[in-house]
């Protein structure tokens, strides 16, 4: 996949994390799992795109008819106080905090953390370096914070990490037919989750690099790194930000064609194929230019290593139907 969107921690510095332990998973009710979320009704949409800008490596066709049971889906990314909530309850670890470094956009790279940059490039992104201390309560590396953040998206979050806090609250990782199909918003092969204009009578509905990439960002859609979990408005069902603003992991192992195969696996509530080392993200980042890297739409997608981390991925979170407590 492409290193713009989010380099791979094999890339940089190596070095093994210590295993992280596990922690108590709480009894939660009904009413607590489903507070933030919202309903997706089941039944067949069309997933995937024929986009003349999209990439052919990344898989994104055909377009295919899926039906998926229903399901409900956080409708924002995962915030920062959620996460530190989850932090507190559990004293989990990232594995940006045990790797001891995560990956930054350069130019975000505040003085205090200038030092903590490892040595070393990302082939064909060399704006990614990787920060000594970079996790996800200091996304920007050492002396920055998520003080005035608390409603911004967690990033810094690997698979792992999401997964674990997924786990914690009762919920799981959207597969990657559920969360197209809740980011469509009911509408059918629209490019954006709002209709197949970008900017619709001039107003932005997103959060995307402005301007020239990556020497300038106008910040001209009121954002020039992460926005609020709830900016812009929602889409037909609910959700916020489904694209741009950060990248969302989904269940899936990545795959470019295993999907392409007309079977019941594919078609059906599918979970993706059964091996594969990278997982699917989702949505494209506050990062994503036309001219380089345009995934924020609805049927783009990419992928990353389980263990792998950026300043900017997220997550949302779902649960099925079938799996919601009784009371």
């Amino acid at each position: 996949m492409s290193a713009c969107c989010g380099p791979d921690r094999a890339a940089g510095p190596t070095a093994a994390p210590a295993a992280e332990a596990d922690f108590a998973v709480p009894a939660r009710s009904r009413a607590d799992v489903l507070r933030g979320m919202v309903r997706v009704p089941g039944g067949p949409f069309l997933m995937g795109g024929d986009d003349a800008d999209a990439v052919p490596v990344d898989g994104e066709g055909p377009v295919r008819e899926v039906t998926v049971s229903s399901f409900h889906i956080d409708a924002t990314c995962v915030t920062n106080a959620k996460f530190a909530r989850f932090v507190k309850a559990t004293g989990y670890r990232t594995e940006a905090e045990r790797f001891g470094w995560s990956y930054v956009f350069g130019p975000f790279v505040p003085p205090t953390a200038e030092t903590s940059v490892l040595p070393g490039t990302v082939p064909g992104a060399p704006w990614w370096r990787a920060v000594e201390g970079a996790y996800w309560r200091a996304p920007e590396g050492p002396g920055s914070s998520v003080g005035e953040r608390g409603h911004h998206p967690v990033v810094h979050v690997s698979w792992h990490d999401a997964s674990a806090y997924a786990r914690w609250a009762g919920k799981r990782l959207p597969t990657e037919a559920e969360w197209e199909k809740a980011a469509r918003g009911g509408l059918v092969q629209a490019r954006f989750p709002w209709g197949d204009e970008l900017s619709p009578r001039g107003r932005h509905r997103c959060n995307i690099w402005r301007g020239r990439f990556p020497a300038h960002n106008t910040g001209e859609d009121g954002h020039v790194g992460t926005a609020p979990v709830n900016a812009f408005g929602a889409n037909g069902y609910g959700l916020y930000n489904t694209s741009g603003n950060v990248w969302e992991w989904c269940a899936d192992r990545f795959s470019p064609d295993w999907h392409a195969a007309d079977r019941p696996e594919t078609r059906t509530d599918p979970a993706g194929p059964p091996q594969g080392a990278n997982r699917v993200l989702r949505g494209g980042s506050h990062l994503c230019h036309h001219t380089y890297c345009n995934r924020y739409r609805v049927a783009a997608r990419t992928a990353n290593a389980p263990d792998s981390s950026t300043g900017h991925g997220g997550f949302r979170c779902a649960v099925s139907e079938s799996a919601l407590p009784d009371h």
